[in-house]
């Protein structure tokens, strides 16, 4: 099967942004190398898609991040059925990072997710190849952040993250249609209070990395003692892995010791490791979501 590529632009009112949005999805046409800045990724542009009641997938980006670095993944998966967006977080990206660390961020994350989820339902393309059992959210770092609070989480802000100096509630409103999480290296501090996570009973596959300097094993504590099920979760400790091991190889244009996301701990082989990643993520999807594996 290959990999179809749509552009979607998705408008939040609230935040007054657009979410540009790339979906790739299984298509029979043929594939050509595009460039999307500087991540080369083959697809069929504007391709038709293949198949029926295929399960939708949402990849959320860490802070300041692109959703190209889970490129390989994304393809991965439309290969094998899945139909995957990747929007980029407006205010919390590579182009536009001008909201991180605010609590305005916090609460447009999730509310991103949702309408994305909305318009890809509502699309008069995709939707009717859709399936109706659910949506899984894979989020990586922040991205963590962002499906944990789209599918139950309540979280709070440090007092850092305001105007006021003032902790508070964001508000974010769960989405039932999320059946999975996927959760790599998820930040997750948001969530300490009391109560947070009760909301999030789905299944939850989470990879973290030994040797991450950015969200280090306490991150992951709290999602486990948090949430109303921790047996739903499959979690596992990447050994000899940083943050940043969990995204695809970057081009060698930008890979250098002064770009930490193309970097990893001594000894770690990211492009080894990626297709046992992604073939964990396409199983553990399979089972949540109820996808079949498409005919040759």
């Amino acid at each position: 099967m290959n990999v179809g590529c749509r552009a979607l632009d998705v408008e939040d009112g609230i935040q007054g942004a657009r979410i540009p949005v790339r979906v790739l999805y299984p298509t029979r046409a043929p594939e050509r190398l595009e460039q999307f800045g500087p991540y080369p990724l083959s697809v069929a542009t504007d391709a038709p898609v293949e198949g029926e009641r295929l399960p939708l997938v949402i990849i959320s980006h860490g802070t300041g991040g692109s959703p190209w670095t889970y490129r390989g993944m994304a393809a991965h998966l439309a290969r094998a059925g899945f139909v995957v967006a990747l929007p980029e977080h407006p205010g919390n990206s590579r182009s536009d990072n001008s909201l991180a660390g605010t609590a305005v961020n916090l609460e447009n994350r999730p509310r991103h997710v949702r309408l994305v989820l909305d318009a890809l339902l509502g699309d008069a393309r995709l939707g009717p190849s859709l399936s109706p059992a659910g949506v899984g959210v894979v989020g990586h770092s922040m991205g963590g952040y962002t499906a944990l609070a789209v599918a139950g989480g309540r979280p709070s802000s440090f007092p850092n993250e305001s105007p006021d100096g003032q902790p508070r509630a964001v508000p974010v409103v769960r989405d039932p249609r999320v059946r999975a999480l996927v959760l790599l290296a998820p930040a997750s501090p948001w969530f300490m209070a009391e109560g947070a996570l009760a909301g999030v009973d789905v299944p939850i596959l989470m990879r973290t990395a030994e040797l991450d300097e950015h969200t280090p094993a306490m991150h992951a504590d709290i999602i486990l003692r948090g949430v109303p099920r921790p047996e739903r979760i499959d979690h596992r400790v990447v050994p000899n892995a940083g943050h940043f091991s969990f995204q695809s190889p970057f081009p060698p244009a930008m890979t250098s010791p002064g770009f930490p996301p193309s970097q990893d701990p001594k000894g770690f082989d990211r492009a080894a490791f990626q297709p046992v990643l992604h073939a964990e993520i396409l199983t553990f999807l399979r089972d949540a979501l109820g996808n079949q594996r498409p005919q040759a």
